[in-house]
């Protein structure tokens, strides 16, 4: 059957991915702050912020707002990245996903609300712990615990929404089967993609941003600036007529 076309417009997505064959994703805390560290980084080049995430042992959910139509390549870093690392630490081959990644378009507060609450029972529902806030790898119980979340949910809403006094009261309660249902229904709900629907214009064109520069330092700082503006490291390297591979070195070393 024909793959199912990617909702990649501007907004808010779910996101989950497995271990290939439901292997573990994650063996340690380092594991799960690596995975952290890497969706952070994605997030900055991609203009994405984390509003809410789960990791379990052998899967993740993310709950993402993007800026631009750029969902699939933020995926690609994130799950590129954090196989090469994984893969090396376990000493495995092979392919460390199930597959492509799981997605689903937001587009209304009663699906994003009970989202939350779903993405934050995975840990209850799954039997690990009895309490949301006992288990450390979701934002909600980072901000129950009054931790501090990592730099991409610093703009999330559920954190500019609840505290760690109040955060309990909507996460603490699980779905009941009404909700559940009304989850479902809403995820097969077909979202209709228009050409340049929801396509946010960009600060300054490619020429603009590249119109003076004498030293390669100088077009490195540019490039940095375009990948602010929401323009892909394909786009400025076919723009510059350079390598997408030489984009990417400066776009690490800029990240260091």
């Amino acid at each position: 059957m024909p793959r199912k076309p990617r909702i990649d417009l501007a907004g808010y997505h779910h996101v989950i991915n497995r271990g290939v064959n439901h292997s573990t994703v994650f063996t340690d805390d380092e594991d799960y702050e690596m995975f952290l560290k890497i969706v952070c980084k994605a997030c900055r080049a991609y203009k994405v912020v984390l509003h809410d995430y789960c990791l379990m042992s052998n899967h993740f959910h993310l709950l993402v707002e993007t800026q631009r139509e750029n969902l699939s390549l933020f995926m690609k870093q994130i799950n590129g990245n954090y196989a090469i690392y994984a893969n090396k630490k376990q000493k495995r081959s092979g392919h460390f996903w199930q597959g492509r990644y799981y997605s689903r378009y937001i587009n209304s507060d009663e699906y994003y609300y009970t989202l939350i609450r779903y993405i934050e029972q995975n840990p209850v529902e799954a039997g690990l712990v009895k309490e949301v806030t006992e288990y450390p790898y979701t934002l909600g119980s980072v901000i129950a615990n009054g931790v501090t979340p990592v730099a991409c949910c610093l703009h999330s809403k559920l954190l500019a929404e609840l505290d760690y006094e109040n955060v309990q009261e909507m996460i603490g309660v699980k779905l009941n089967d009404e909700e559940l249902e009304t989850l479902e229904k809403i995820k097969h709900q077909k979202i209709i993609q228009k050409e340049n629907a929801n396509r946010q214009a960009y600060a300054k064109s490619l020429e603009v941003h590249f119109e003076v520069f004498k030293t390669k330092q100088e077009r490195n700082t540019l490039i940095l600036e375009a990948l602010e503006d929401g323009y892909t490291q394909i786009e400025i390297a076919k723009y510059l007529g350079v390598s997408r591979s030489l984009v990417s070195k400066i776009v690490r070393e800029g990240m260091k």
